[in-house]
């Protein structure tokens, strides 16, 4: 009977030192930005509240008592000159002003109206809006899809984090808890920074792996490879329930890319060199909303170009009685005499559904979140289990308890670090001569590269940069002895 050797068992796994050093080196890049995601992550997560709270002004006006959709965007397009119809979001109350989404030089700009008096109260360039702002600096650092091919390099270095600190939490002949699965806080100084960080690691660990899973279909390169594969065996024909890089709001809020110039991160300068953040708006009875958003000066009527807005009305009426949930969104057709699009914009993606209504106010076809592709509908559970909105306020507090955690152990990882590195270097682990990387472990890098394009290619460049480092000091060893 043959036995395997002891010696070749380590063999196969990485020394101590080597886990130890891909350890420091992957948090020293990823840390910042895994705070930084934390925070503005925590924000985003009650993107619903925060919304209310800015549009509360918006929605406690008198009660309409004949409704005009019709009326409402053609205010709309008067106070935006030069623009065309994009979506109308159907008002939640009576007492609810209309947002009437306009296409302005490529710019989506919302537009608030009174339903009652027709008169404009608001308006503001969706790329502007708060929650927009969060979302851009969370996935894309406001960089476009350079910033989203940045974070998906964080996202991808991040899982070699967690692998590799489960790999040096792992206990090894300790037969207590205590610093294993709780910190022990009578310890002072270096060791009770350990527990924090260790601890909290190894129980936000799983989360932060389904975090980062699902947030990669938002990623520019590992997006697109996805939405390729979903193209190839699926049943995917418009814009995804999820944004791939920087996609103009215009074309989410379209449910289709649009034809024309897109300004996916800035609004562009108005007709007549009037630059649309610094306009002025008519005086109003009501107080204004001024975070974020754009004032506009009372413009000529211009005729309201795109579709025929005389069904509009008809359309609307329907898509009340489809009961929705919010924020739901009527788009016009594409072209002459089809169907406008009813659907609902909500962040639990599994709850979205869809209707193709004429206009007089029939429905055609309806389409519900189970017909979608399977890669679709993986996604969207996954998105909306990333954005807190799954299964309600227990999401939110569930993923806001873990971006504590994130926060906190990267405190406590930085605090480590300062304590330990010598004044005017890095402080990382020195390499070791016989220190070895092992099969196994070799195999999951290989592995994880090809999974995640970008880590892939990272590893190529150290590996060459490693070897040709090696390389050099071999030849300056040589030239010395």
């Amino acid at each position: 009977m043959t036995h395997t050797s002891p010696s070749f068992l380590r063999s196969l796994w990485p020394d101590h030192r080597t886990v130890w050093r891909w350890h420091f080196f992957a948090g020293l890049f990823c840390l910042p930005f895994v705070a930084f995601l934390s925070l503005t992550g925590s924000i985003y997560l009650f993107r619903p509240q925060i919304d209310d709270l800015i549009d509360r002004p918006y929605d406690h006006l008198p009660a309409v008592t004949a409704p005009s959709p019709s009326q409402d965007v053609s205010a709309a397009l008067s106070a935006v000159p030069h623009s065309t119809f994009l979506a109308y979001e159907l008002p939640r109350t009576p007492q609810s002003a209309a947002r009437v989404i306009v296409d302005h030089n490529g710019d989506a700009i919302r537009v608030y109206v009174d339903r009652t008096t027709h008169h404009v109260l608001k308006t503001v360039s969706e790329e502007l809006r708060f929650e927009r702002v969060i979302f851009k600096l969370h996935g894309q650092l406001l960089l476009g899809n350079a910033g989203s091919v940045i974070m998906e390099m964080v996202a991808s270095w991040t899982i070699i984090l967690v692998i590799t600190g489960l790999c040096l939490w792992w206990p090894r002949g300790q037969h207590s808890l205590a610093g294993i699965l709780y910190p022990r806080l009578s310890l002072t100084g270096r060791a009770r920074w350990r527990d924090f960080h260790a601890v909290t690691g190894v129980w936000i660990s799983l989360f932060l792996v389904l975090f980062l899973v699902s947030g990669l279909p938002w990623s520019f390169v590992w997006g697109h490879a996805l939405s390729s594969v979903e193209h190839t065996v699926g049943r995917l024909t418009s814009v995804q329930d999820w944004e791939i890089g920087a996609v103009p709001a215009r074309d989410t809020i379209a449910g289709h890319p649009a034809p024309g110039p897109s300004v996916p991160d800035m609004p562009q300068t108005g007709t007549a060199g009037m630059n649309m953040t610094e306009m002025d708006m008519p005086r109003m009875d009501m107080p204004r909303m001024d975070m974020p958003g754009m004032d506009m000066p009372p413009a000529a009527p211009s005729a309201p170009s795109g579709p025929d807005l005389t069904g509009l009305d008809n359309v609307v009426r329907t898509a009340q009685t489809l009961s929705l949930p919010d924020p739901v969104l009527v788009t016009p057709p594409l072209e002459p005499d089809t169907p406008w699009t009813v659907r609902s914009d909500t962040q639990n993606r599994p709850l979205r559904e869809s209707a193709q209504v004429t206009a007089d106010g029939h429905i055609v076809s309806r389409r519900n979140f189970g017909q979608k592709g399977l890669v679709d509908r993986f996604t969207g559970y996954g998105v909306a289990a990333h954005e807190g909105q799954l299964f309600g306020p227990a999401n939110q507090v569930i993923n806001l308890l873990v971006a504590l955690g994130l926060m906190l152990m990267s405190v406590a990882a930085t605090i480590l670090w300062l304590r330990q590195k010598p004044a005017g270097q890095t402080g990382a682990p020195p390499r070791l001569p016989s220190q070895r990387a092992g099969l196994i472990a070799t195999a999951i890098l290989c592995l994880l590269g090809l999974l995640l394009p970008e880590l892939g290619a990272s590893l190529i460049v150290l590996a060459v940069a490693t070897r040709l480092g090696r390389h050099r000091e071999q030849t300056v060893a040589r030239k010395n002895g």
